[in-house]
């Protein structure tokens, strides 16, 4: 992971890019984008946690380098691999993955990975939420609890954290917001455990996104700066001045990442929540994403 800069002697959080936002999957026929995205200023690749054979992560890793470009790596969990399952085998399985995403983090030269580790997927799974008995509530808990203690073990033998990510209702009947991914790390209680917010799903469950992350700060490791719309940062409706100042409040100098994949298509009856290449050269506004983040970052640092 590239770490952050120092500008005049303040630092300046490193900022990436999802790979997503060029190809999905993203595979060795794509790297030669790792020296575009670092033309354009991002500091860093987030990619989506490779299935097996999917990559050369060896290959990858020294393209890379190569372009001079941090990675922070994104899990991919399902119902089939699941730490929130009633199922012991999915259980299990959710277990063995996260294991497995700690081993490819750490052979691209990543430190975190991150994303919705506790599972249960809602509408990209096809499943809609129901209501949830107390005492499989708190089941569920545990289940998250006994899983990501399991996995953050072998990942901190790897050298790689873990970072937990709340998503808004449509997508998690599990953890959704600030308050509840503390009391769920509060319960795991481990150092290669902690927090990743996405200000995409703040927009929609945080009663203030700047509060929700002073709330999390002491466990943010990894931070994603999305406009309530997907769209380009700064085309929205997020307050990216207090967003920024209170990240400086609470110390972060983590990867901020960014995910502006909803294409400009406002036809009738086309799906916003499906991804879609892009089918036109986006270099520019990427260019002014990534310098209007670093912009709001460096100008809002918080001084005392």
């Amino acid at each position: 992971m590239t770490s952050g800069q120092s500008d005049g002697g303040r630092h300046v959080n490193p900022v990436g890019l999802i790979s997503m936002q060029y190809a999905r999957p993203f595979t060795e026929n794509h790297f030669h984008l790792f020296d575009r995205m670092r033309a354009l200023g991002f500091d860093f690749v987030e990619l989506l946690v490779p299935e097996p054979g999917e990559m050369d992560l060896a290959v990858a890793a020294r393209a890379l380098r190569d372009a001079g470009l941090g990675v922070v790596l994104a899990a991919r969990v399902n119902l089939d691999r699941n730490l929130s399952s009633v199922e012991e085998p999915k259980r299990r399985a959710g277990v063995d993955y996260l294991r497995y995403a700690a081993d490819c983090a750490a052979a691209l030269g990543a430190t975190i990975v991150g994303g919705p580790l506790t599972g249960n997927p809602l509408v990209f799974a096809g499943r809609p939420p129901a209501p949830v008995a107390e005492e499989e509530r708190l089941a569920r808990k545990a289940r998250c609890v006994d899983g990501l203690r399991a996995a953050g073990e072998h990942a901190a033998g790897c050298g790689i954290r873990l970072a937990i990510e709340p998503l808004n209702r449509f997508e998690s009947d599990v953890l959704c917001t600030t308050q509840q991914a503390m009391e769920l790390l509060e319960a795991v209680e481990h150092p290669a455990v902690g927090l990743m917010l996405d200000t995409f799903h703040m927009a929609m469950e945080e009663a203030s996104i700047a509060e929700a992350i002073r709330l999390g700060g002491r466990h943010l490791i990894h931070f994603q700066a999305n406009e309530n719309h997907r769209g380009f940062p700064g085309t929205g409706s997020i307050d990216w001045v207090p967003v920024c100042r209170a990240l400086h409040e609470v110390g972060y100098e983590g990867p901020v990442s960014l995910e502006p994949f909803r294409r400009n298509d406002d036809r009738f009856g086309v799906p916003f929540a499906q991804w879609r290449p892009p089918h036109e050269d986006e270099s520019a506004r990427l260019d002014a994403a990534v310098h209007f983040i670093k912009s709001h970052l460096l100008l809002t640092e918080y001084r005392r």
